[in-house]
């Protein structure tokens, strides 16, 4: 390095033209150099305009031997052109930085000097929100812009804050804009490189670039590592905690506060500190009552109504676990129900009936033999029900028949509408409590949650940022990790709240989890497909299947755009590895590589693509809203959905009454814990994004774009209808509401 005048020469190049000399004999040297000039101390960032340099070399030797001086002209006055650069700081929490910023522009003919970002804001130009512009001269224009290079610099004494860009806009001299999509935590003092926005796939990419793409996959793999929680369940991500976690996967600063607030307070809020540790019976229904005093609208209805056989019946289409019922037309062979049983004055028969598709079937034998739990050092007590029901010419959806354990025996009467007061209402207790827990393992924590989390983790690991499913699903994985890390830590880990209050915590959940998994399919997983599998395409008043329907609709027809957009045929489907690697990923860790799921090892169609990318996104979106966001609704008034029964069913008819209710009742902490943990798990947290709005859009090209717009109208459009229809409805059906399906899985 040589030192001219305070100045740095980074590189010097020297070129003797051979044959050109002057009247002294004297050979004439250009010299090609780059300067470099550094901010000195707080002064502002200056721009200079460099006329010439003259060098002047000690002593030249001629040919004659005699030494001289020799003069070595430089090229000079290099037009520069200048980039603009805008940066967005995102508007999360603890986004700023108030270090030095600065930034390297790379393209296809050349690059920029790494340039300090400064311009009149000073140390506000990269707080929580800002847009901020700044030029980056180049001596020529660098081509296409394929990638740029950002870092910070602690500035003097101030702290080293990490910091959250969202994107960069960098307009040309040729007034071509490009963005560049970031949506990450800086955190150190490196170098980072971030891809220009346009979606490419690994085929397609230039081998210049390629190594930025190994690179940042080979980071992802290190990060986001495969762990066994327990065998013959899905794999989840390597983690101790949610600290442990990269940062960009993390729940914001405000999300962290609320979810934290809430689980210490949530007690405090619905009134119930003072229950917490009371291991007593309820006394009678008027002190029960009194414990919900928190009441949304449809909880307020199902206090009220929770004792009606239309309301019992109207939960399996309706309620929070629409995926157990189905057509019967053949009764099981362990639930013996004859006509006289259930038609007792010969007004139709179970055969005709079910010709006719008006009987249905819940059948609840993944719980049979689960050993129970014991709470606060009381046995409880797990049935697994079979439930017949009627479509009667009212459209009405009616419970015929109830055995509440799967063998039949003297000691296992078959319960009727018919029968005393107490006895049918305890065997509907019974279902409820079967229900419950099968609906928070099977339907709701291993069907969208840990389905969630594998589809996530496999993304991170096999797909970098510039991929074009990347960049479609990304935002469907928000906080996903963190939340099932909470889950495992919190609700099913050996302390957890689940495991300690819930009938089926313990040893029985985790065999309840593995028997889920060892009958599910991936045709369950598609609610067309798992719709016509049930038999249920004409049951009336079906409002989970009807918007459930739509919403899938308006999904596939935006994925098909977008995924339709960048794979023309179906030789580029099989020719993308990463693709490829994503899927075989989900297969091994998510499906145990079972083929009996039917689950794709590999994708040989557009088709087939997009069909399962749809089932992952109405998994992590709809479904999930489907079978989660009514929790409290359902589930806060305990008599609907006890969590626990500490009593065993009857084994004989005409032994009830309401005391023996009340005995059966989880007692009071284990009521309230319950309440307190659905309320959790239903409350909305003021970042909520909701379903087809992307805050963090990693699309820059037009078409993908497009789409997203057409897709948000879509979903406009859906809701629309569905306030229409609700409105004529004595109790509306608004889970699948888009402005009410959150995007991702987050609680």
């Amino acid at each position: 390095m040589i030192v001219l005048d305070n100045l740095i020469t980074q590189k010097i190049i020297i070129h003797r033209q051979e044959g050109v000399k002057s009247e002294q004999n004297q050979t004439r040297l250009l010299i090609d150099y780059q300067l470099d000039k550094q901010r000195f101390s707080y002064f502002p960032e200056e721009h200079w305009f460099p006329d010439k340099v003259e060098i002047k070399p000690p002593v030249a030797v001629t040919s004659t031997g005699r030494s001289s001086t020799a003069r070595i002209l430089l090229l000079s006055r290099v037009k520069m052109v200048d980039y603009e650069v805008t940066v967005f700081t995102g508007s999360l929490d603890q986004a700023a930085t108030y270090s030095d910023v600065y930034i390297k522009l790379v393209g296809t003919d050349g690059e920029s000097h790494r340039t300090q970002l400064i311009d009149h804001k000073g140390s506000l130009a990269f707080i929580k929100g800002a847009v901020s512009s700044f030029t980056v001269p180049c001596s020529v224009s660098i081509g296409k812009l394929l990638l740029i290079e950002l870092d910070k610099q602690r500035f003097s004494f101030f702290p080293n804050e990490d910091w959250f860009p969202a994107k960069v806009e960098i307009k040309s001299p040729e007034e071509v804009t490009y963005t560049v999509p970031i949506y990450r935590w800086i955190t150190d003092s490196k170098v980072h490189h971030f891809r220009e926005g346009t979606a490419l796939r690994v085929f397609e990419d230039n081998r210049r670039l390629g190594k930025y793409r190994d690179k940042e996959l080979k980071r992802r793999k290190e990060e986001y590592c495969w762990e066994v929680y327990k065998e013959g369940i899905p794999h989840c991500i390597k983690a101790k905690n949610p600290c442990s976690l990269p940062p960009e996967v993390r729940f914001s600063f405000t999300k962290t506060m609320q979810f934290a607030f809430t689980a210490v307070t949530g007690m405090i809020e619905l009134r119930l500190e003072e229950l917490v540790n009371c291991k007593k019976k309820w006394k009678d229904m008027h002190h029960l009552n009194r414990a919900l005093w928190h009441k949304t609208h449809m909880a307020d209805y199902v206090q009220k109504h929770w004792k009606e056989d239309v309301f019992f019946g109207y939960q399996y289409l309706n309620g929070i676990n629409p995926m157990l019922i189905r057509c019967c037309t053949a009764l099981p062979s362990n639930f013996p129900v004859t006509d006289d049983m259930v038609f007792p004055h010969g007004q139709s028969s179970l055969e005709e009936e079910m010709k006719n598709g008006n009987i249905f079937l819940v059948d609840y034998k993944l719980l049979d033999g689960v050993k129970p739990n014991v709470i606060n050092k009381k046995k409880q007590y797990l049935m697994a029900p079979l439930v017949l029901l009627h479509k009667t010419p009212q459209d009405q959806l009616m419970p015929l028949a109830i055995q509440l354990k799967q063998t039949p025996a003297d000691d296992n009467p078959i319960f009727f509408p018919t029968d005393s007061e107490y006895d049918w209402l305890m065997a509907k207790i019974f279902v409820r409590s079967a229900d419950f827990n099968i609906h928070e393992l099977n339907v709701h924590l291993l069907r969208t949650h840990l389905l969630a989390e594998v589809f996530t983790v496999s993304l991170l690991r096999n797909l970098p940022m510039v991929h074009p499913l990347y960049k479609l699903l990304i935002s469907h994985t928000r906080y996903t990790l963190q939340i099932n890390i909470l889950a495992r830590l919190l609700l099913i880990s050996e302390t957890g709240v689940f495991t300690k209050y819930a009938a089926s915590g313990g040893e029985g959940m985790i065999t309840i989890l593995r028997r889920s998994m060892s009958s599910m399919t991936y045709s369950s997983l598609c609610i067309p497909d798992d719709i016509a599998e049930r038999g249920l395409e004409d049951v009336p008043n079906f409002h989970y299947r009807d918007d459930g329907l739509r919403l899938w609709d308006i999904i596939n027809r935006f994925v098909q755009g977008v995924l339709g957009y960048y794979y023309k045929n179906d030789a580029e489907v099989k020719q993308d590895s990463e693709l490829q690697k994503w899927i075989s990923d989900i297969f091994v860790h998510g499906f145990l590589s079972k083929e009996s799921t039917g689950i794709p090892q590999s994708f040989t169609s557009v088709a087939e693509l997009v069909k399962f990318v749809t089932m992952v996104i109405f998994t992590c979106s709809a479904q999930h809203a489907a079978v989660n966001s009514g929790q409290y609704d359902f589930d806060g008034w305990m008599p609907n959905a006890p969590t626990s029964l500490q009593c065993p069913p009857p084994t004989k008819k005409g032994t009830t009454n309401e005391a023996t209710m009340l005995d059966t009742f989880p007692d009071v902490s284990t009521t309230v814990h319950g309440m307190a943990v659905v309320w959790l798990l239903s409350k909305q947290s003021t970042d909520f994004v909701p379903l087809g709005h992307y805050p963090k859009n990693h699309f820059t090209e037009e078409t993908p774009c497009k789409l997203i717009k057409e897709f948000q109208e879509r979903l406009e459009e859906f809701e629309a209808n569905v306030k229409a229809r609700n409105g004529s409805l004595g109790v509306p059906y608004t889970y699948l509401i888009p402005a009410e399906v959150e995007n991702s899985v987050t609680l």
